[in-house]
């Protein structure tokens, strides 16, 4: 009777864990994004995911944020691994990323600093292509290394720098972020 009631308590697990959801992935507007992400035997978990909206209403993109374990939201911008993935609904011109990147990181970011990364900024503008809804854009900053921009996977370009990397992310994640509500669903606040 012991090994029957043994047996029947695996399949039980064995079927909860077939059928139990995954809680720490995140799907919005019917797009998937993964519970984690490993890079350099860096392993990122999923904090938060979001849509933002462009002018309150009109669908853009959605977005996941990945953090260390242990890493606090505070220290979010701080050079610590992080990774952005960003999926669009509608097409857009490679040239207006860098438009958008530029307006966003000057709010954020004292002018020495700006100075000093505009390199950088430049360089990571370059690296921009056109996209057509069901794109995905990824940012992975990896301390030591830098700043990885992939389109769909494949990597355009890696950009140097933690002070590049932190003035990148405020562009969500800043003090002046390109969209409050966004930022407060990548962090996990809403």
């Amino acid at each position: 009777m012991k090994n029957i009631s043994y047996l029947i308590a695996i399949f039980v697990v064995i079927l909860m864990v077939g059928v139990t959801p995954n809680v720490n992935g995140a799907e919005i507007e019917g797009i998937r994004f993964e519970n984690s992400y490993e890079t350099e035997g860096i392993r990122l978990k999923i904090q938060g995911a979001g849509l933002l909206r462009h002018l309150g209403f009109i669908k853009a993109y959605v977005g996941a944020l990945y953090l260390e374990e242990g890493i606090s939201i505070e220290n979010v911008l701080s050079d610590k691994s992080k990774r952005l993935e960003v999926e669009y609904f509608h097409a857009l011109k490679g040239e207006d990323f860098g438009i958008s990147t530029n307006k966003v990181i000057a709010k954020n970011t004292d002018a020495l600093t700006l100075e000093k990364i505009r390199p950088q900024i430049d360089y990571h503008n370059s690296l921009y292509e056109d996209v057509q809804p069901g794109d995905r854009y990824s940012l992975t900053y990896i301390p030591g290394r830098g700043t990885e921009l992939a389109l769909n996977g494949k990597t355009k370009g890696i950009i140097k720098g933690a002070d590049f990397a932190s003035a990148l992310f405020s562009m969500w994640l800043g003090k002046f972020p390109m969209n409050e509500p966004f930022k407060k669903q990548l962090l996990g606040l809403k």
